[in-house]
């Protein structure tokens, strides 16, 4: 997400009704569609499937406004189309009948996709985590073949920095003492783990790789699918939230991502140590998020009571926890890995 004053107050989306969806797709790619336009589940953008009348399943999605910029959705779409050419088993953008793979409708950006369906798991067995590991490896090493252009790069003095900021200036926290609590955990947050990132190897990866976004296809492989969050990163952030605990609750899954990951990549197991600082980092994050939706519809209601005084206590609480976790994690893991 882009957190640049210019685009703090991004609008609503304009009206999109299923006559204006299916007009759009069908004047893009030079088709015809049946009359089914049925609205996914998007919290921040606006997603349809969609049939063509040759039976194609499609789904459509117009990006929120302001959220991105026109060259940072084109990273996402380079990145996706270049996996895609490597055969690495991905999603990727259909061409427009005028070969971009970007269409525009009044302030909204839009891409279309062919629809592909499959199942999500919770966890994973040994042969899983093996082709998880292959899967990834692959992505990272494509990844780190050229950088974005205008990517958010993932990193406490960058990304953090620039959301916390972002949060402070939307207003949105309204007592004197909760400003300036939140402002204080989050610069203390911000120092103590900036030192753990010197070095660390950063390259184009997948961003938000939880379970939702892998999807198991039968009789052909895991799909890495959702490149919406792609950043500038460390590979570790593609990890750690799909392990079943802490990297040291985690070893044996571990071991068999690795055997799987370093066939394509090497993988630097230094960076176990930034997984309770993605994790808090991941905490500003997701208030960020929530701030953006906050601003642009006026509520947000994935999470109920957000904004209220007793909201920011929580979450000013949640962060001190994670900042004593860290320190705590960070001896624990010393000589492991």
């Amino acid at each position: 997400m882009n957190y640049s004053d210019n685009n703090r107050h991004a609008g609503a989306f304009p009206e999109l009704s299923p006559d204006v969806v299916l007009n759009l797709v069908e004047a893009a790619l030079d088709i015809s569609c049946s009359n089914i336009c049925r609205p996914l589940n998007s919290y921040i953008n606006r997603v349809f499937e969609l049939e063509a009348a040759d039976g194609r399943g499609m789904v459509v999605k117009f990006y929120r406004p302001g959220r991105w910029s026109k060259t940072a959705l084109q990273d996402e779409h380079d990145f996706l189309l270049e996996l895609d050419q490597l055969e690495i088993p991905v999603i990727p953008p259909v061409k427009l009948r005028n070969g971009e793979t970007l269409g525009k409708y009044e302030n909204l950006y839009f891409s279309i996709f062919l629809r592909c369906g499959g199942r999500s798991y919770d966890e994973f067995n040994e042969d899983q985590w093996m082709e998880i590991g292959r899967l990834l490896g692959r992505c990272h090493a494509t990844g780190g073949v050229h950088p974005s252009r205008d990517r958010v790069t993932m990193h406490p003095r960058k990304s953090t920095k620039e959301q916390v900021q972002y949060i402070l200036k939307s207003g949105l926290i309204q007592q004197e003492a909760e400003i300036k609590n939140f402002s204080s955990i989050c610069s203390e947050l911000i120092s103590e783990i900036s030192p753990l990132f010197e070095g660390t190897l950063i390259s184009r990866i997948h961003g938000d790789c939880h379970f939702s976004n892998i999807i198991y296809r039968p009789g052909e492989s895991f799909f890495l699918i959702d490149f919406d969050d792609m950043v500038m990163g460390p590979p570790i952030q593609d990890l750690w939230m799909l392990l079943p605990g802490t990297p040291k609750e985690s070893l044996l899954e571990i071991d068999f991502f690795l055997e799987g990951y370093e066939t394509f990549h090497h993988f630097d197991k230094r960076t176990f140590r930034l997984v309770e600082p993605l994790r808090a980092m991941r905490f500003i994050h997701y208030i960020a998020w929530l701030t953006h939706q906050y601003l642009a519809d006026g509520s947000a209601p994935i999470v109920p009571g957000f904004a209220s005084n007793e909201y920011w206590k929580t979450e000013i609480a949640d962060l001190k926890d994670q900042l004593k976790r860290i320190r705590k994690t960070s001896d624990s893991l010393a000589g492991m890995f």
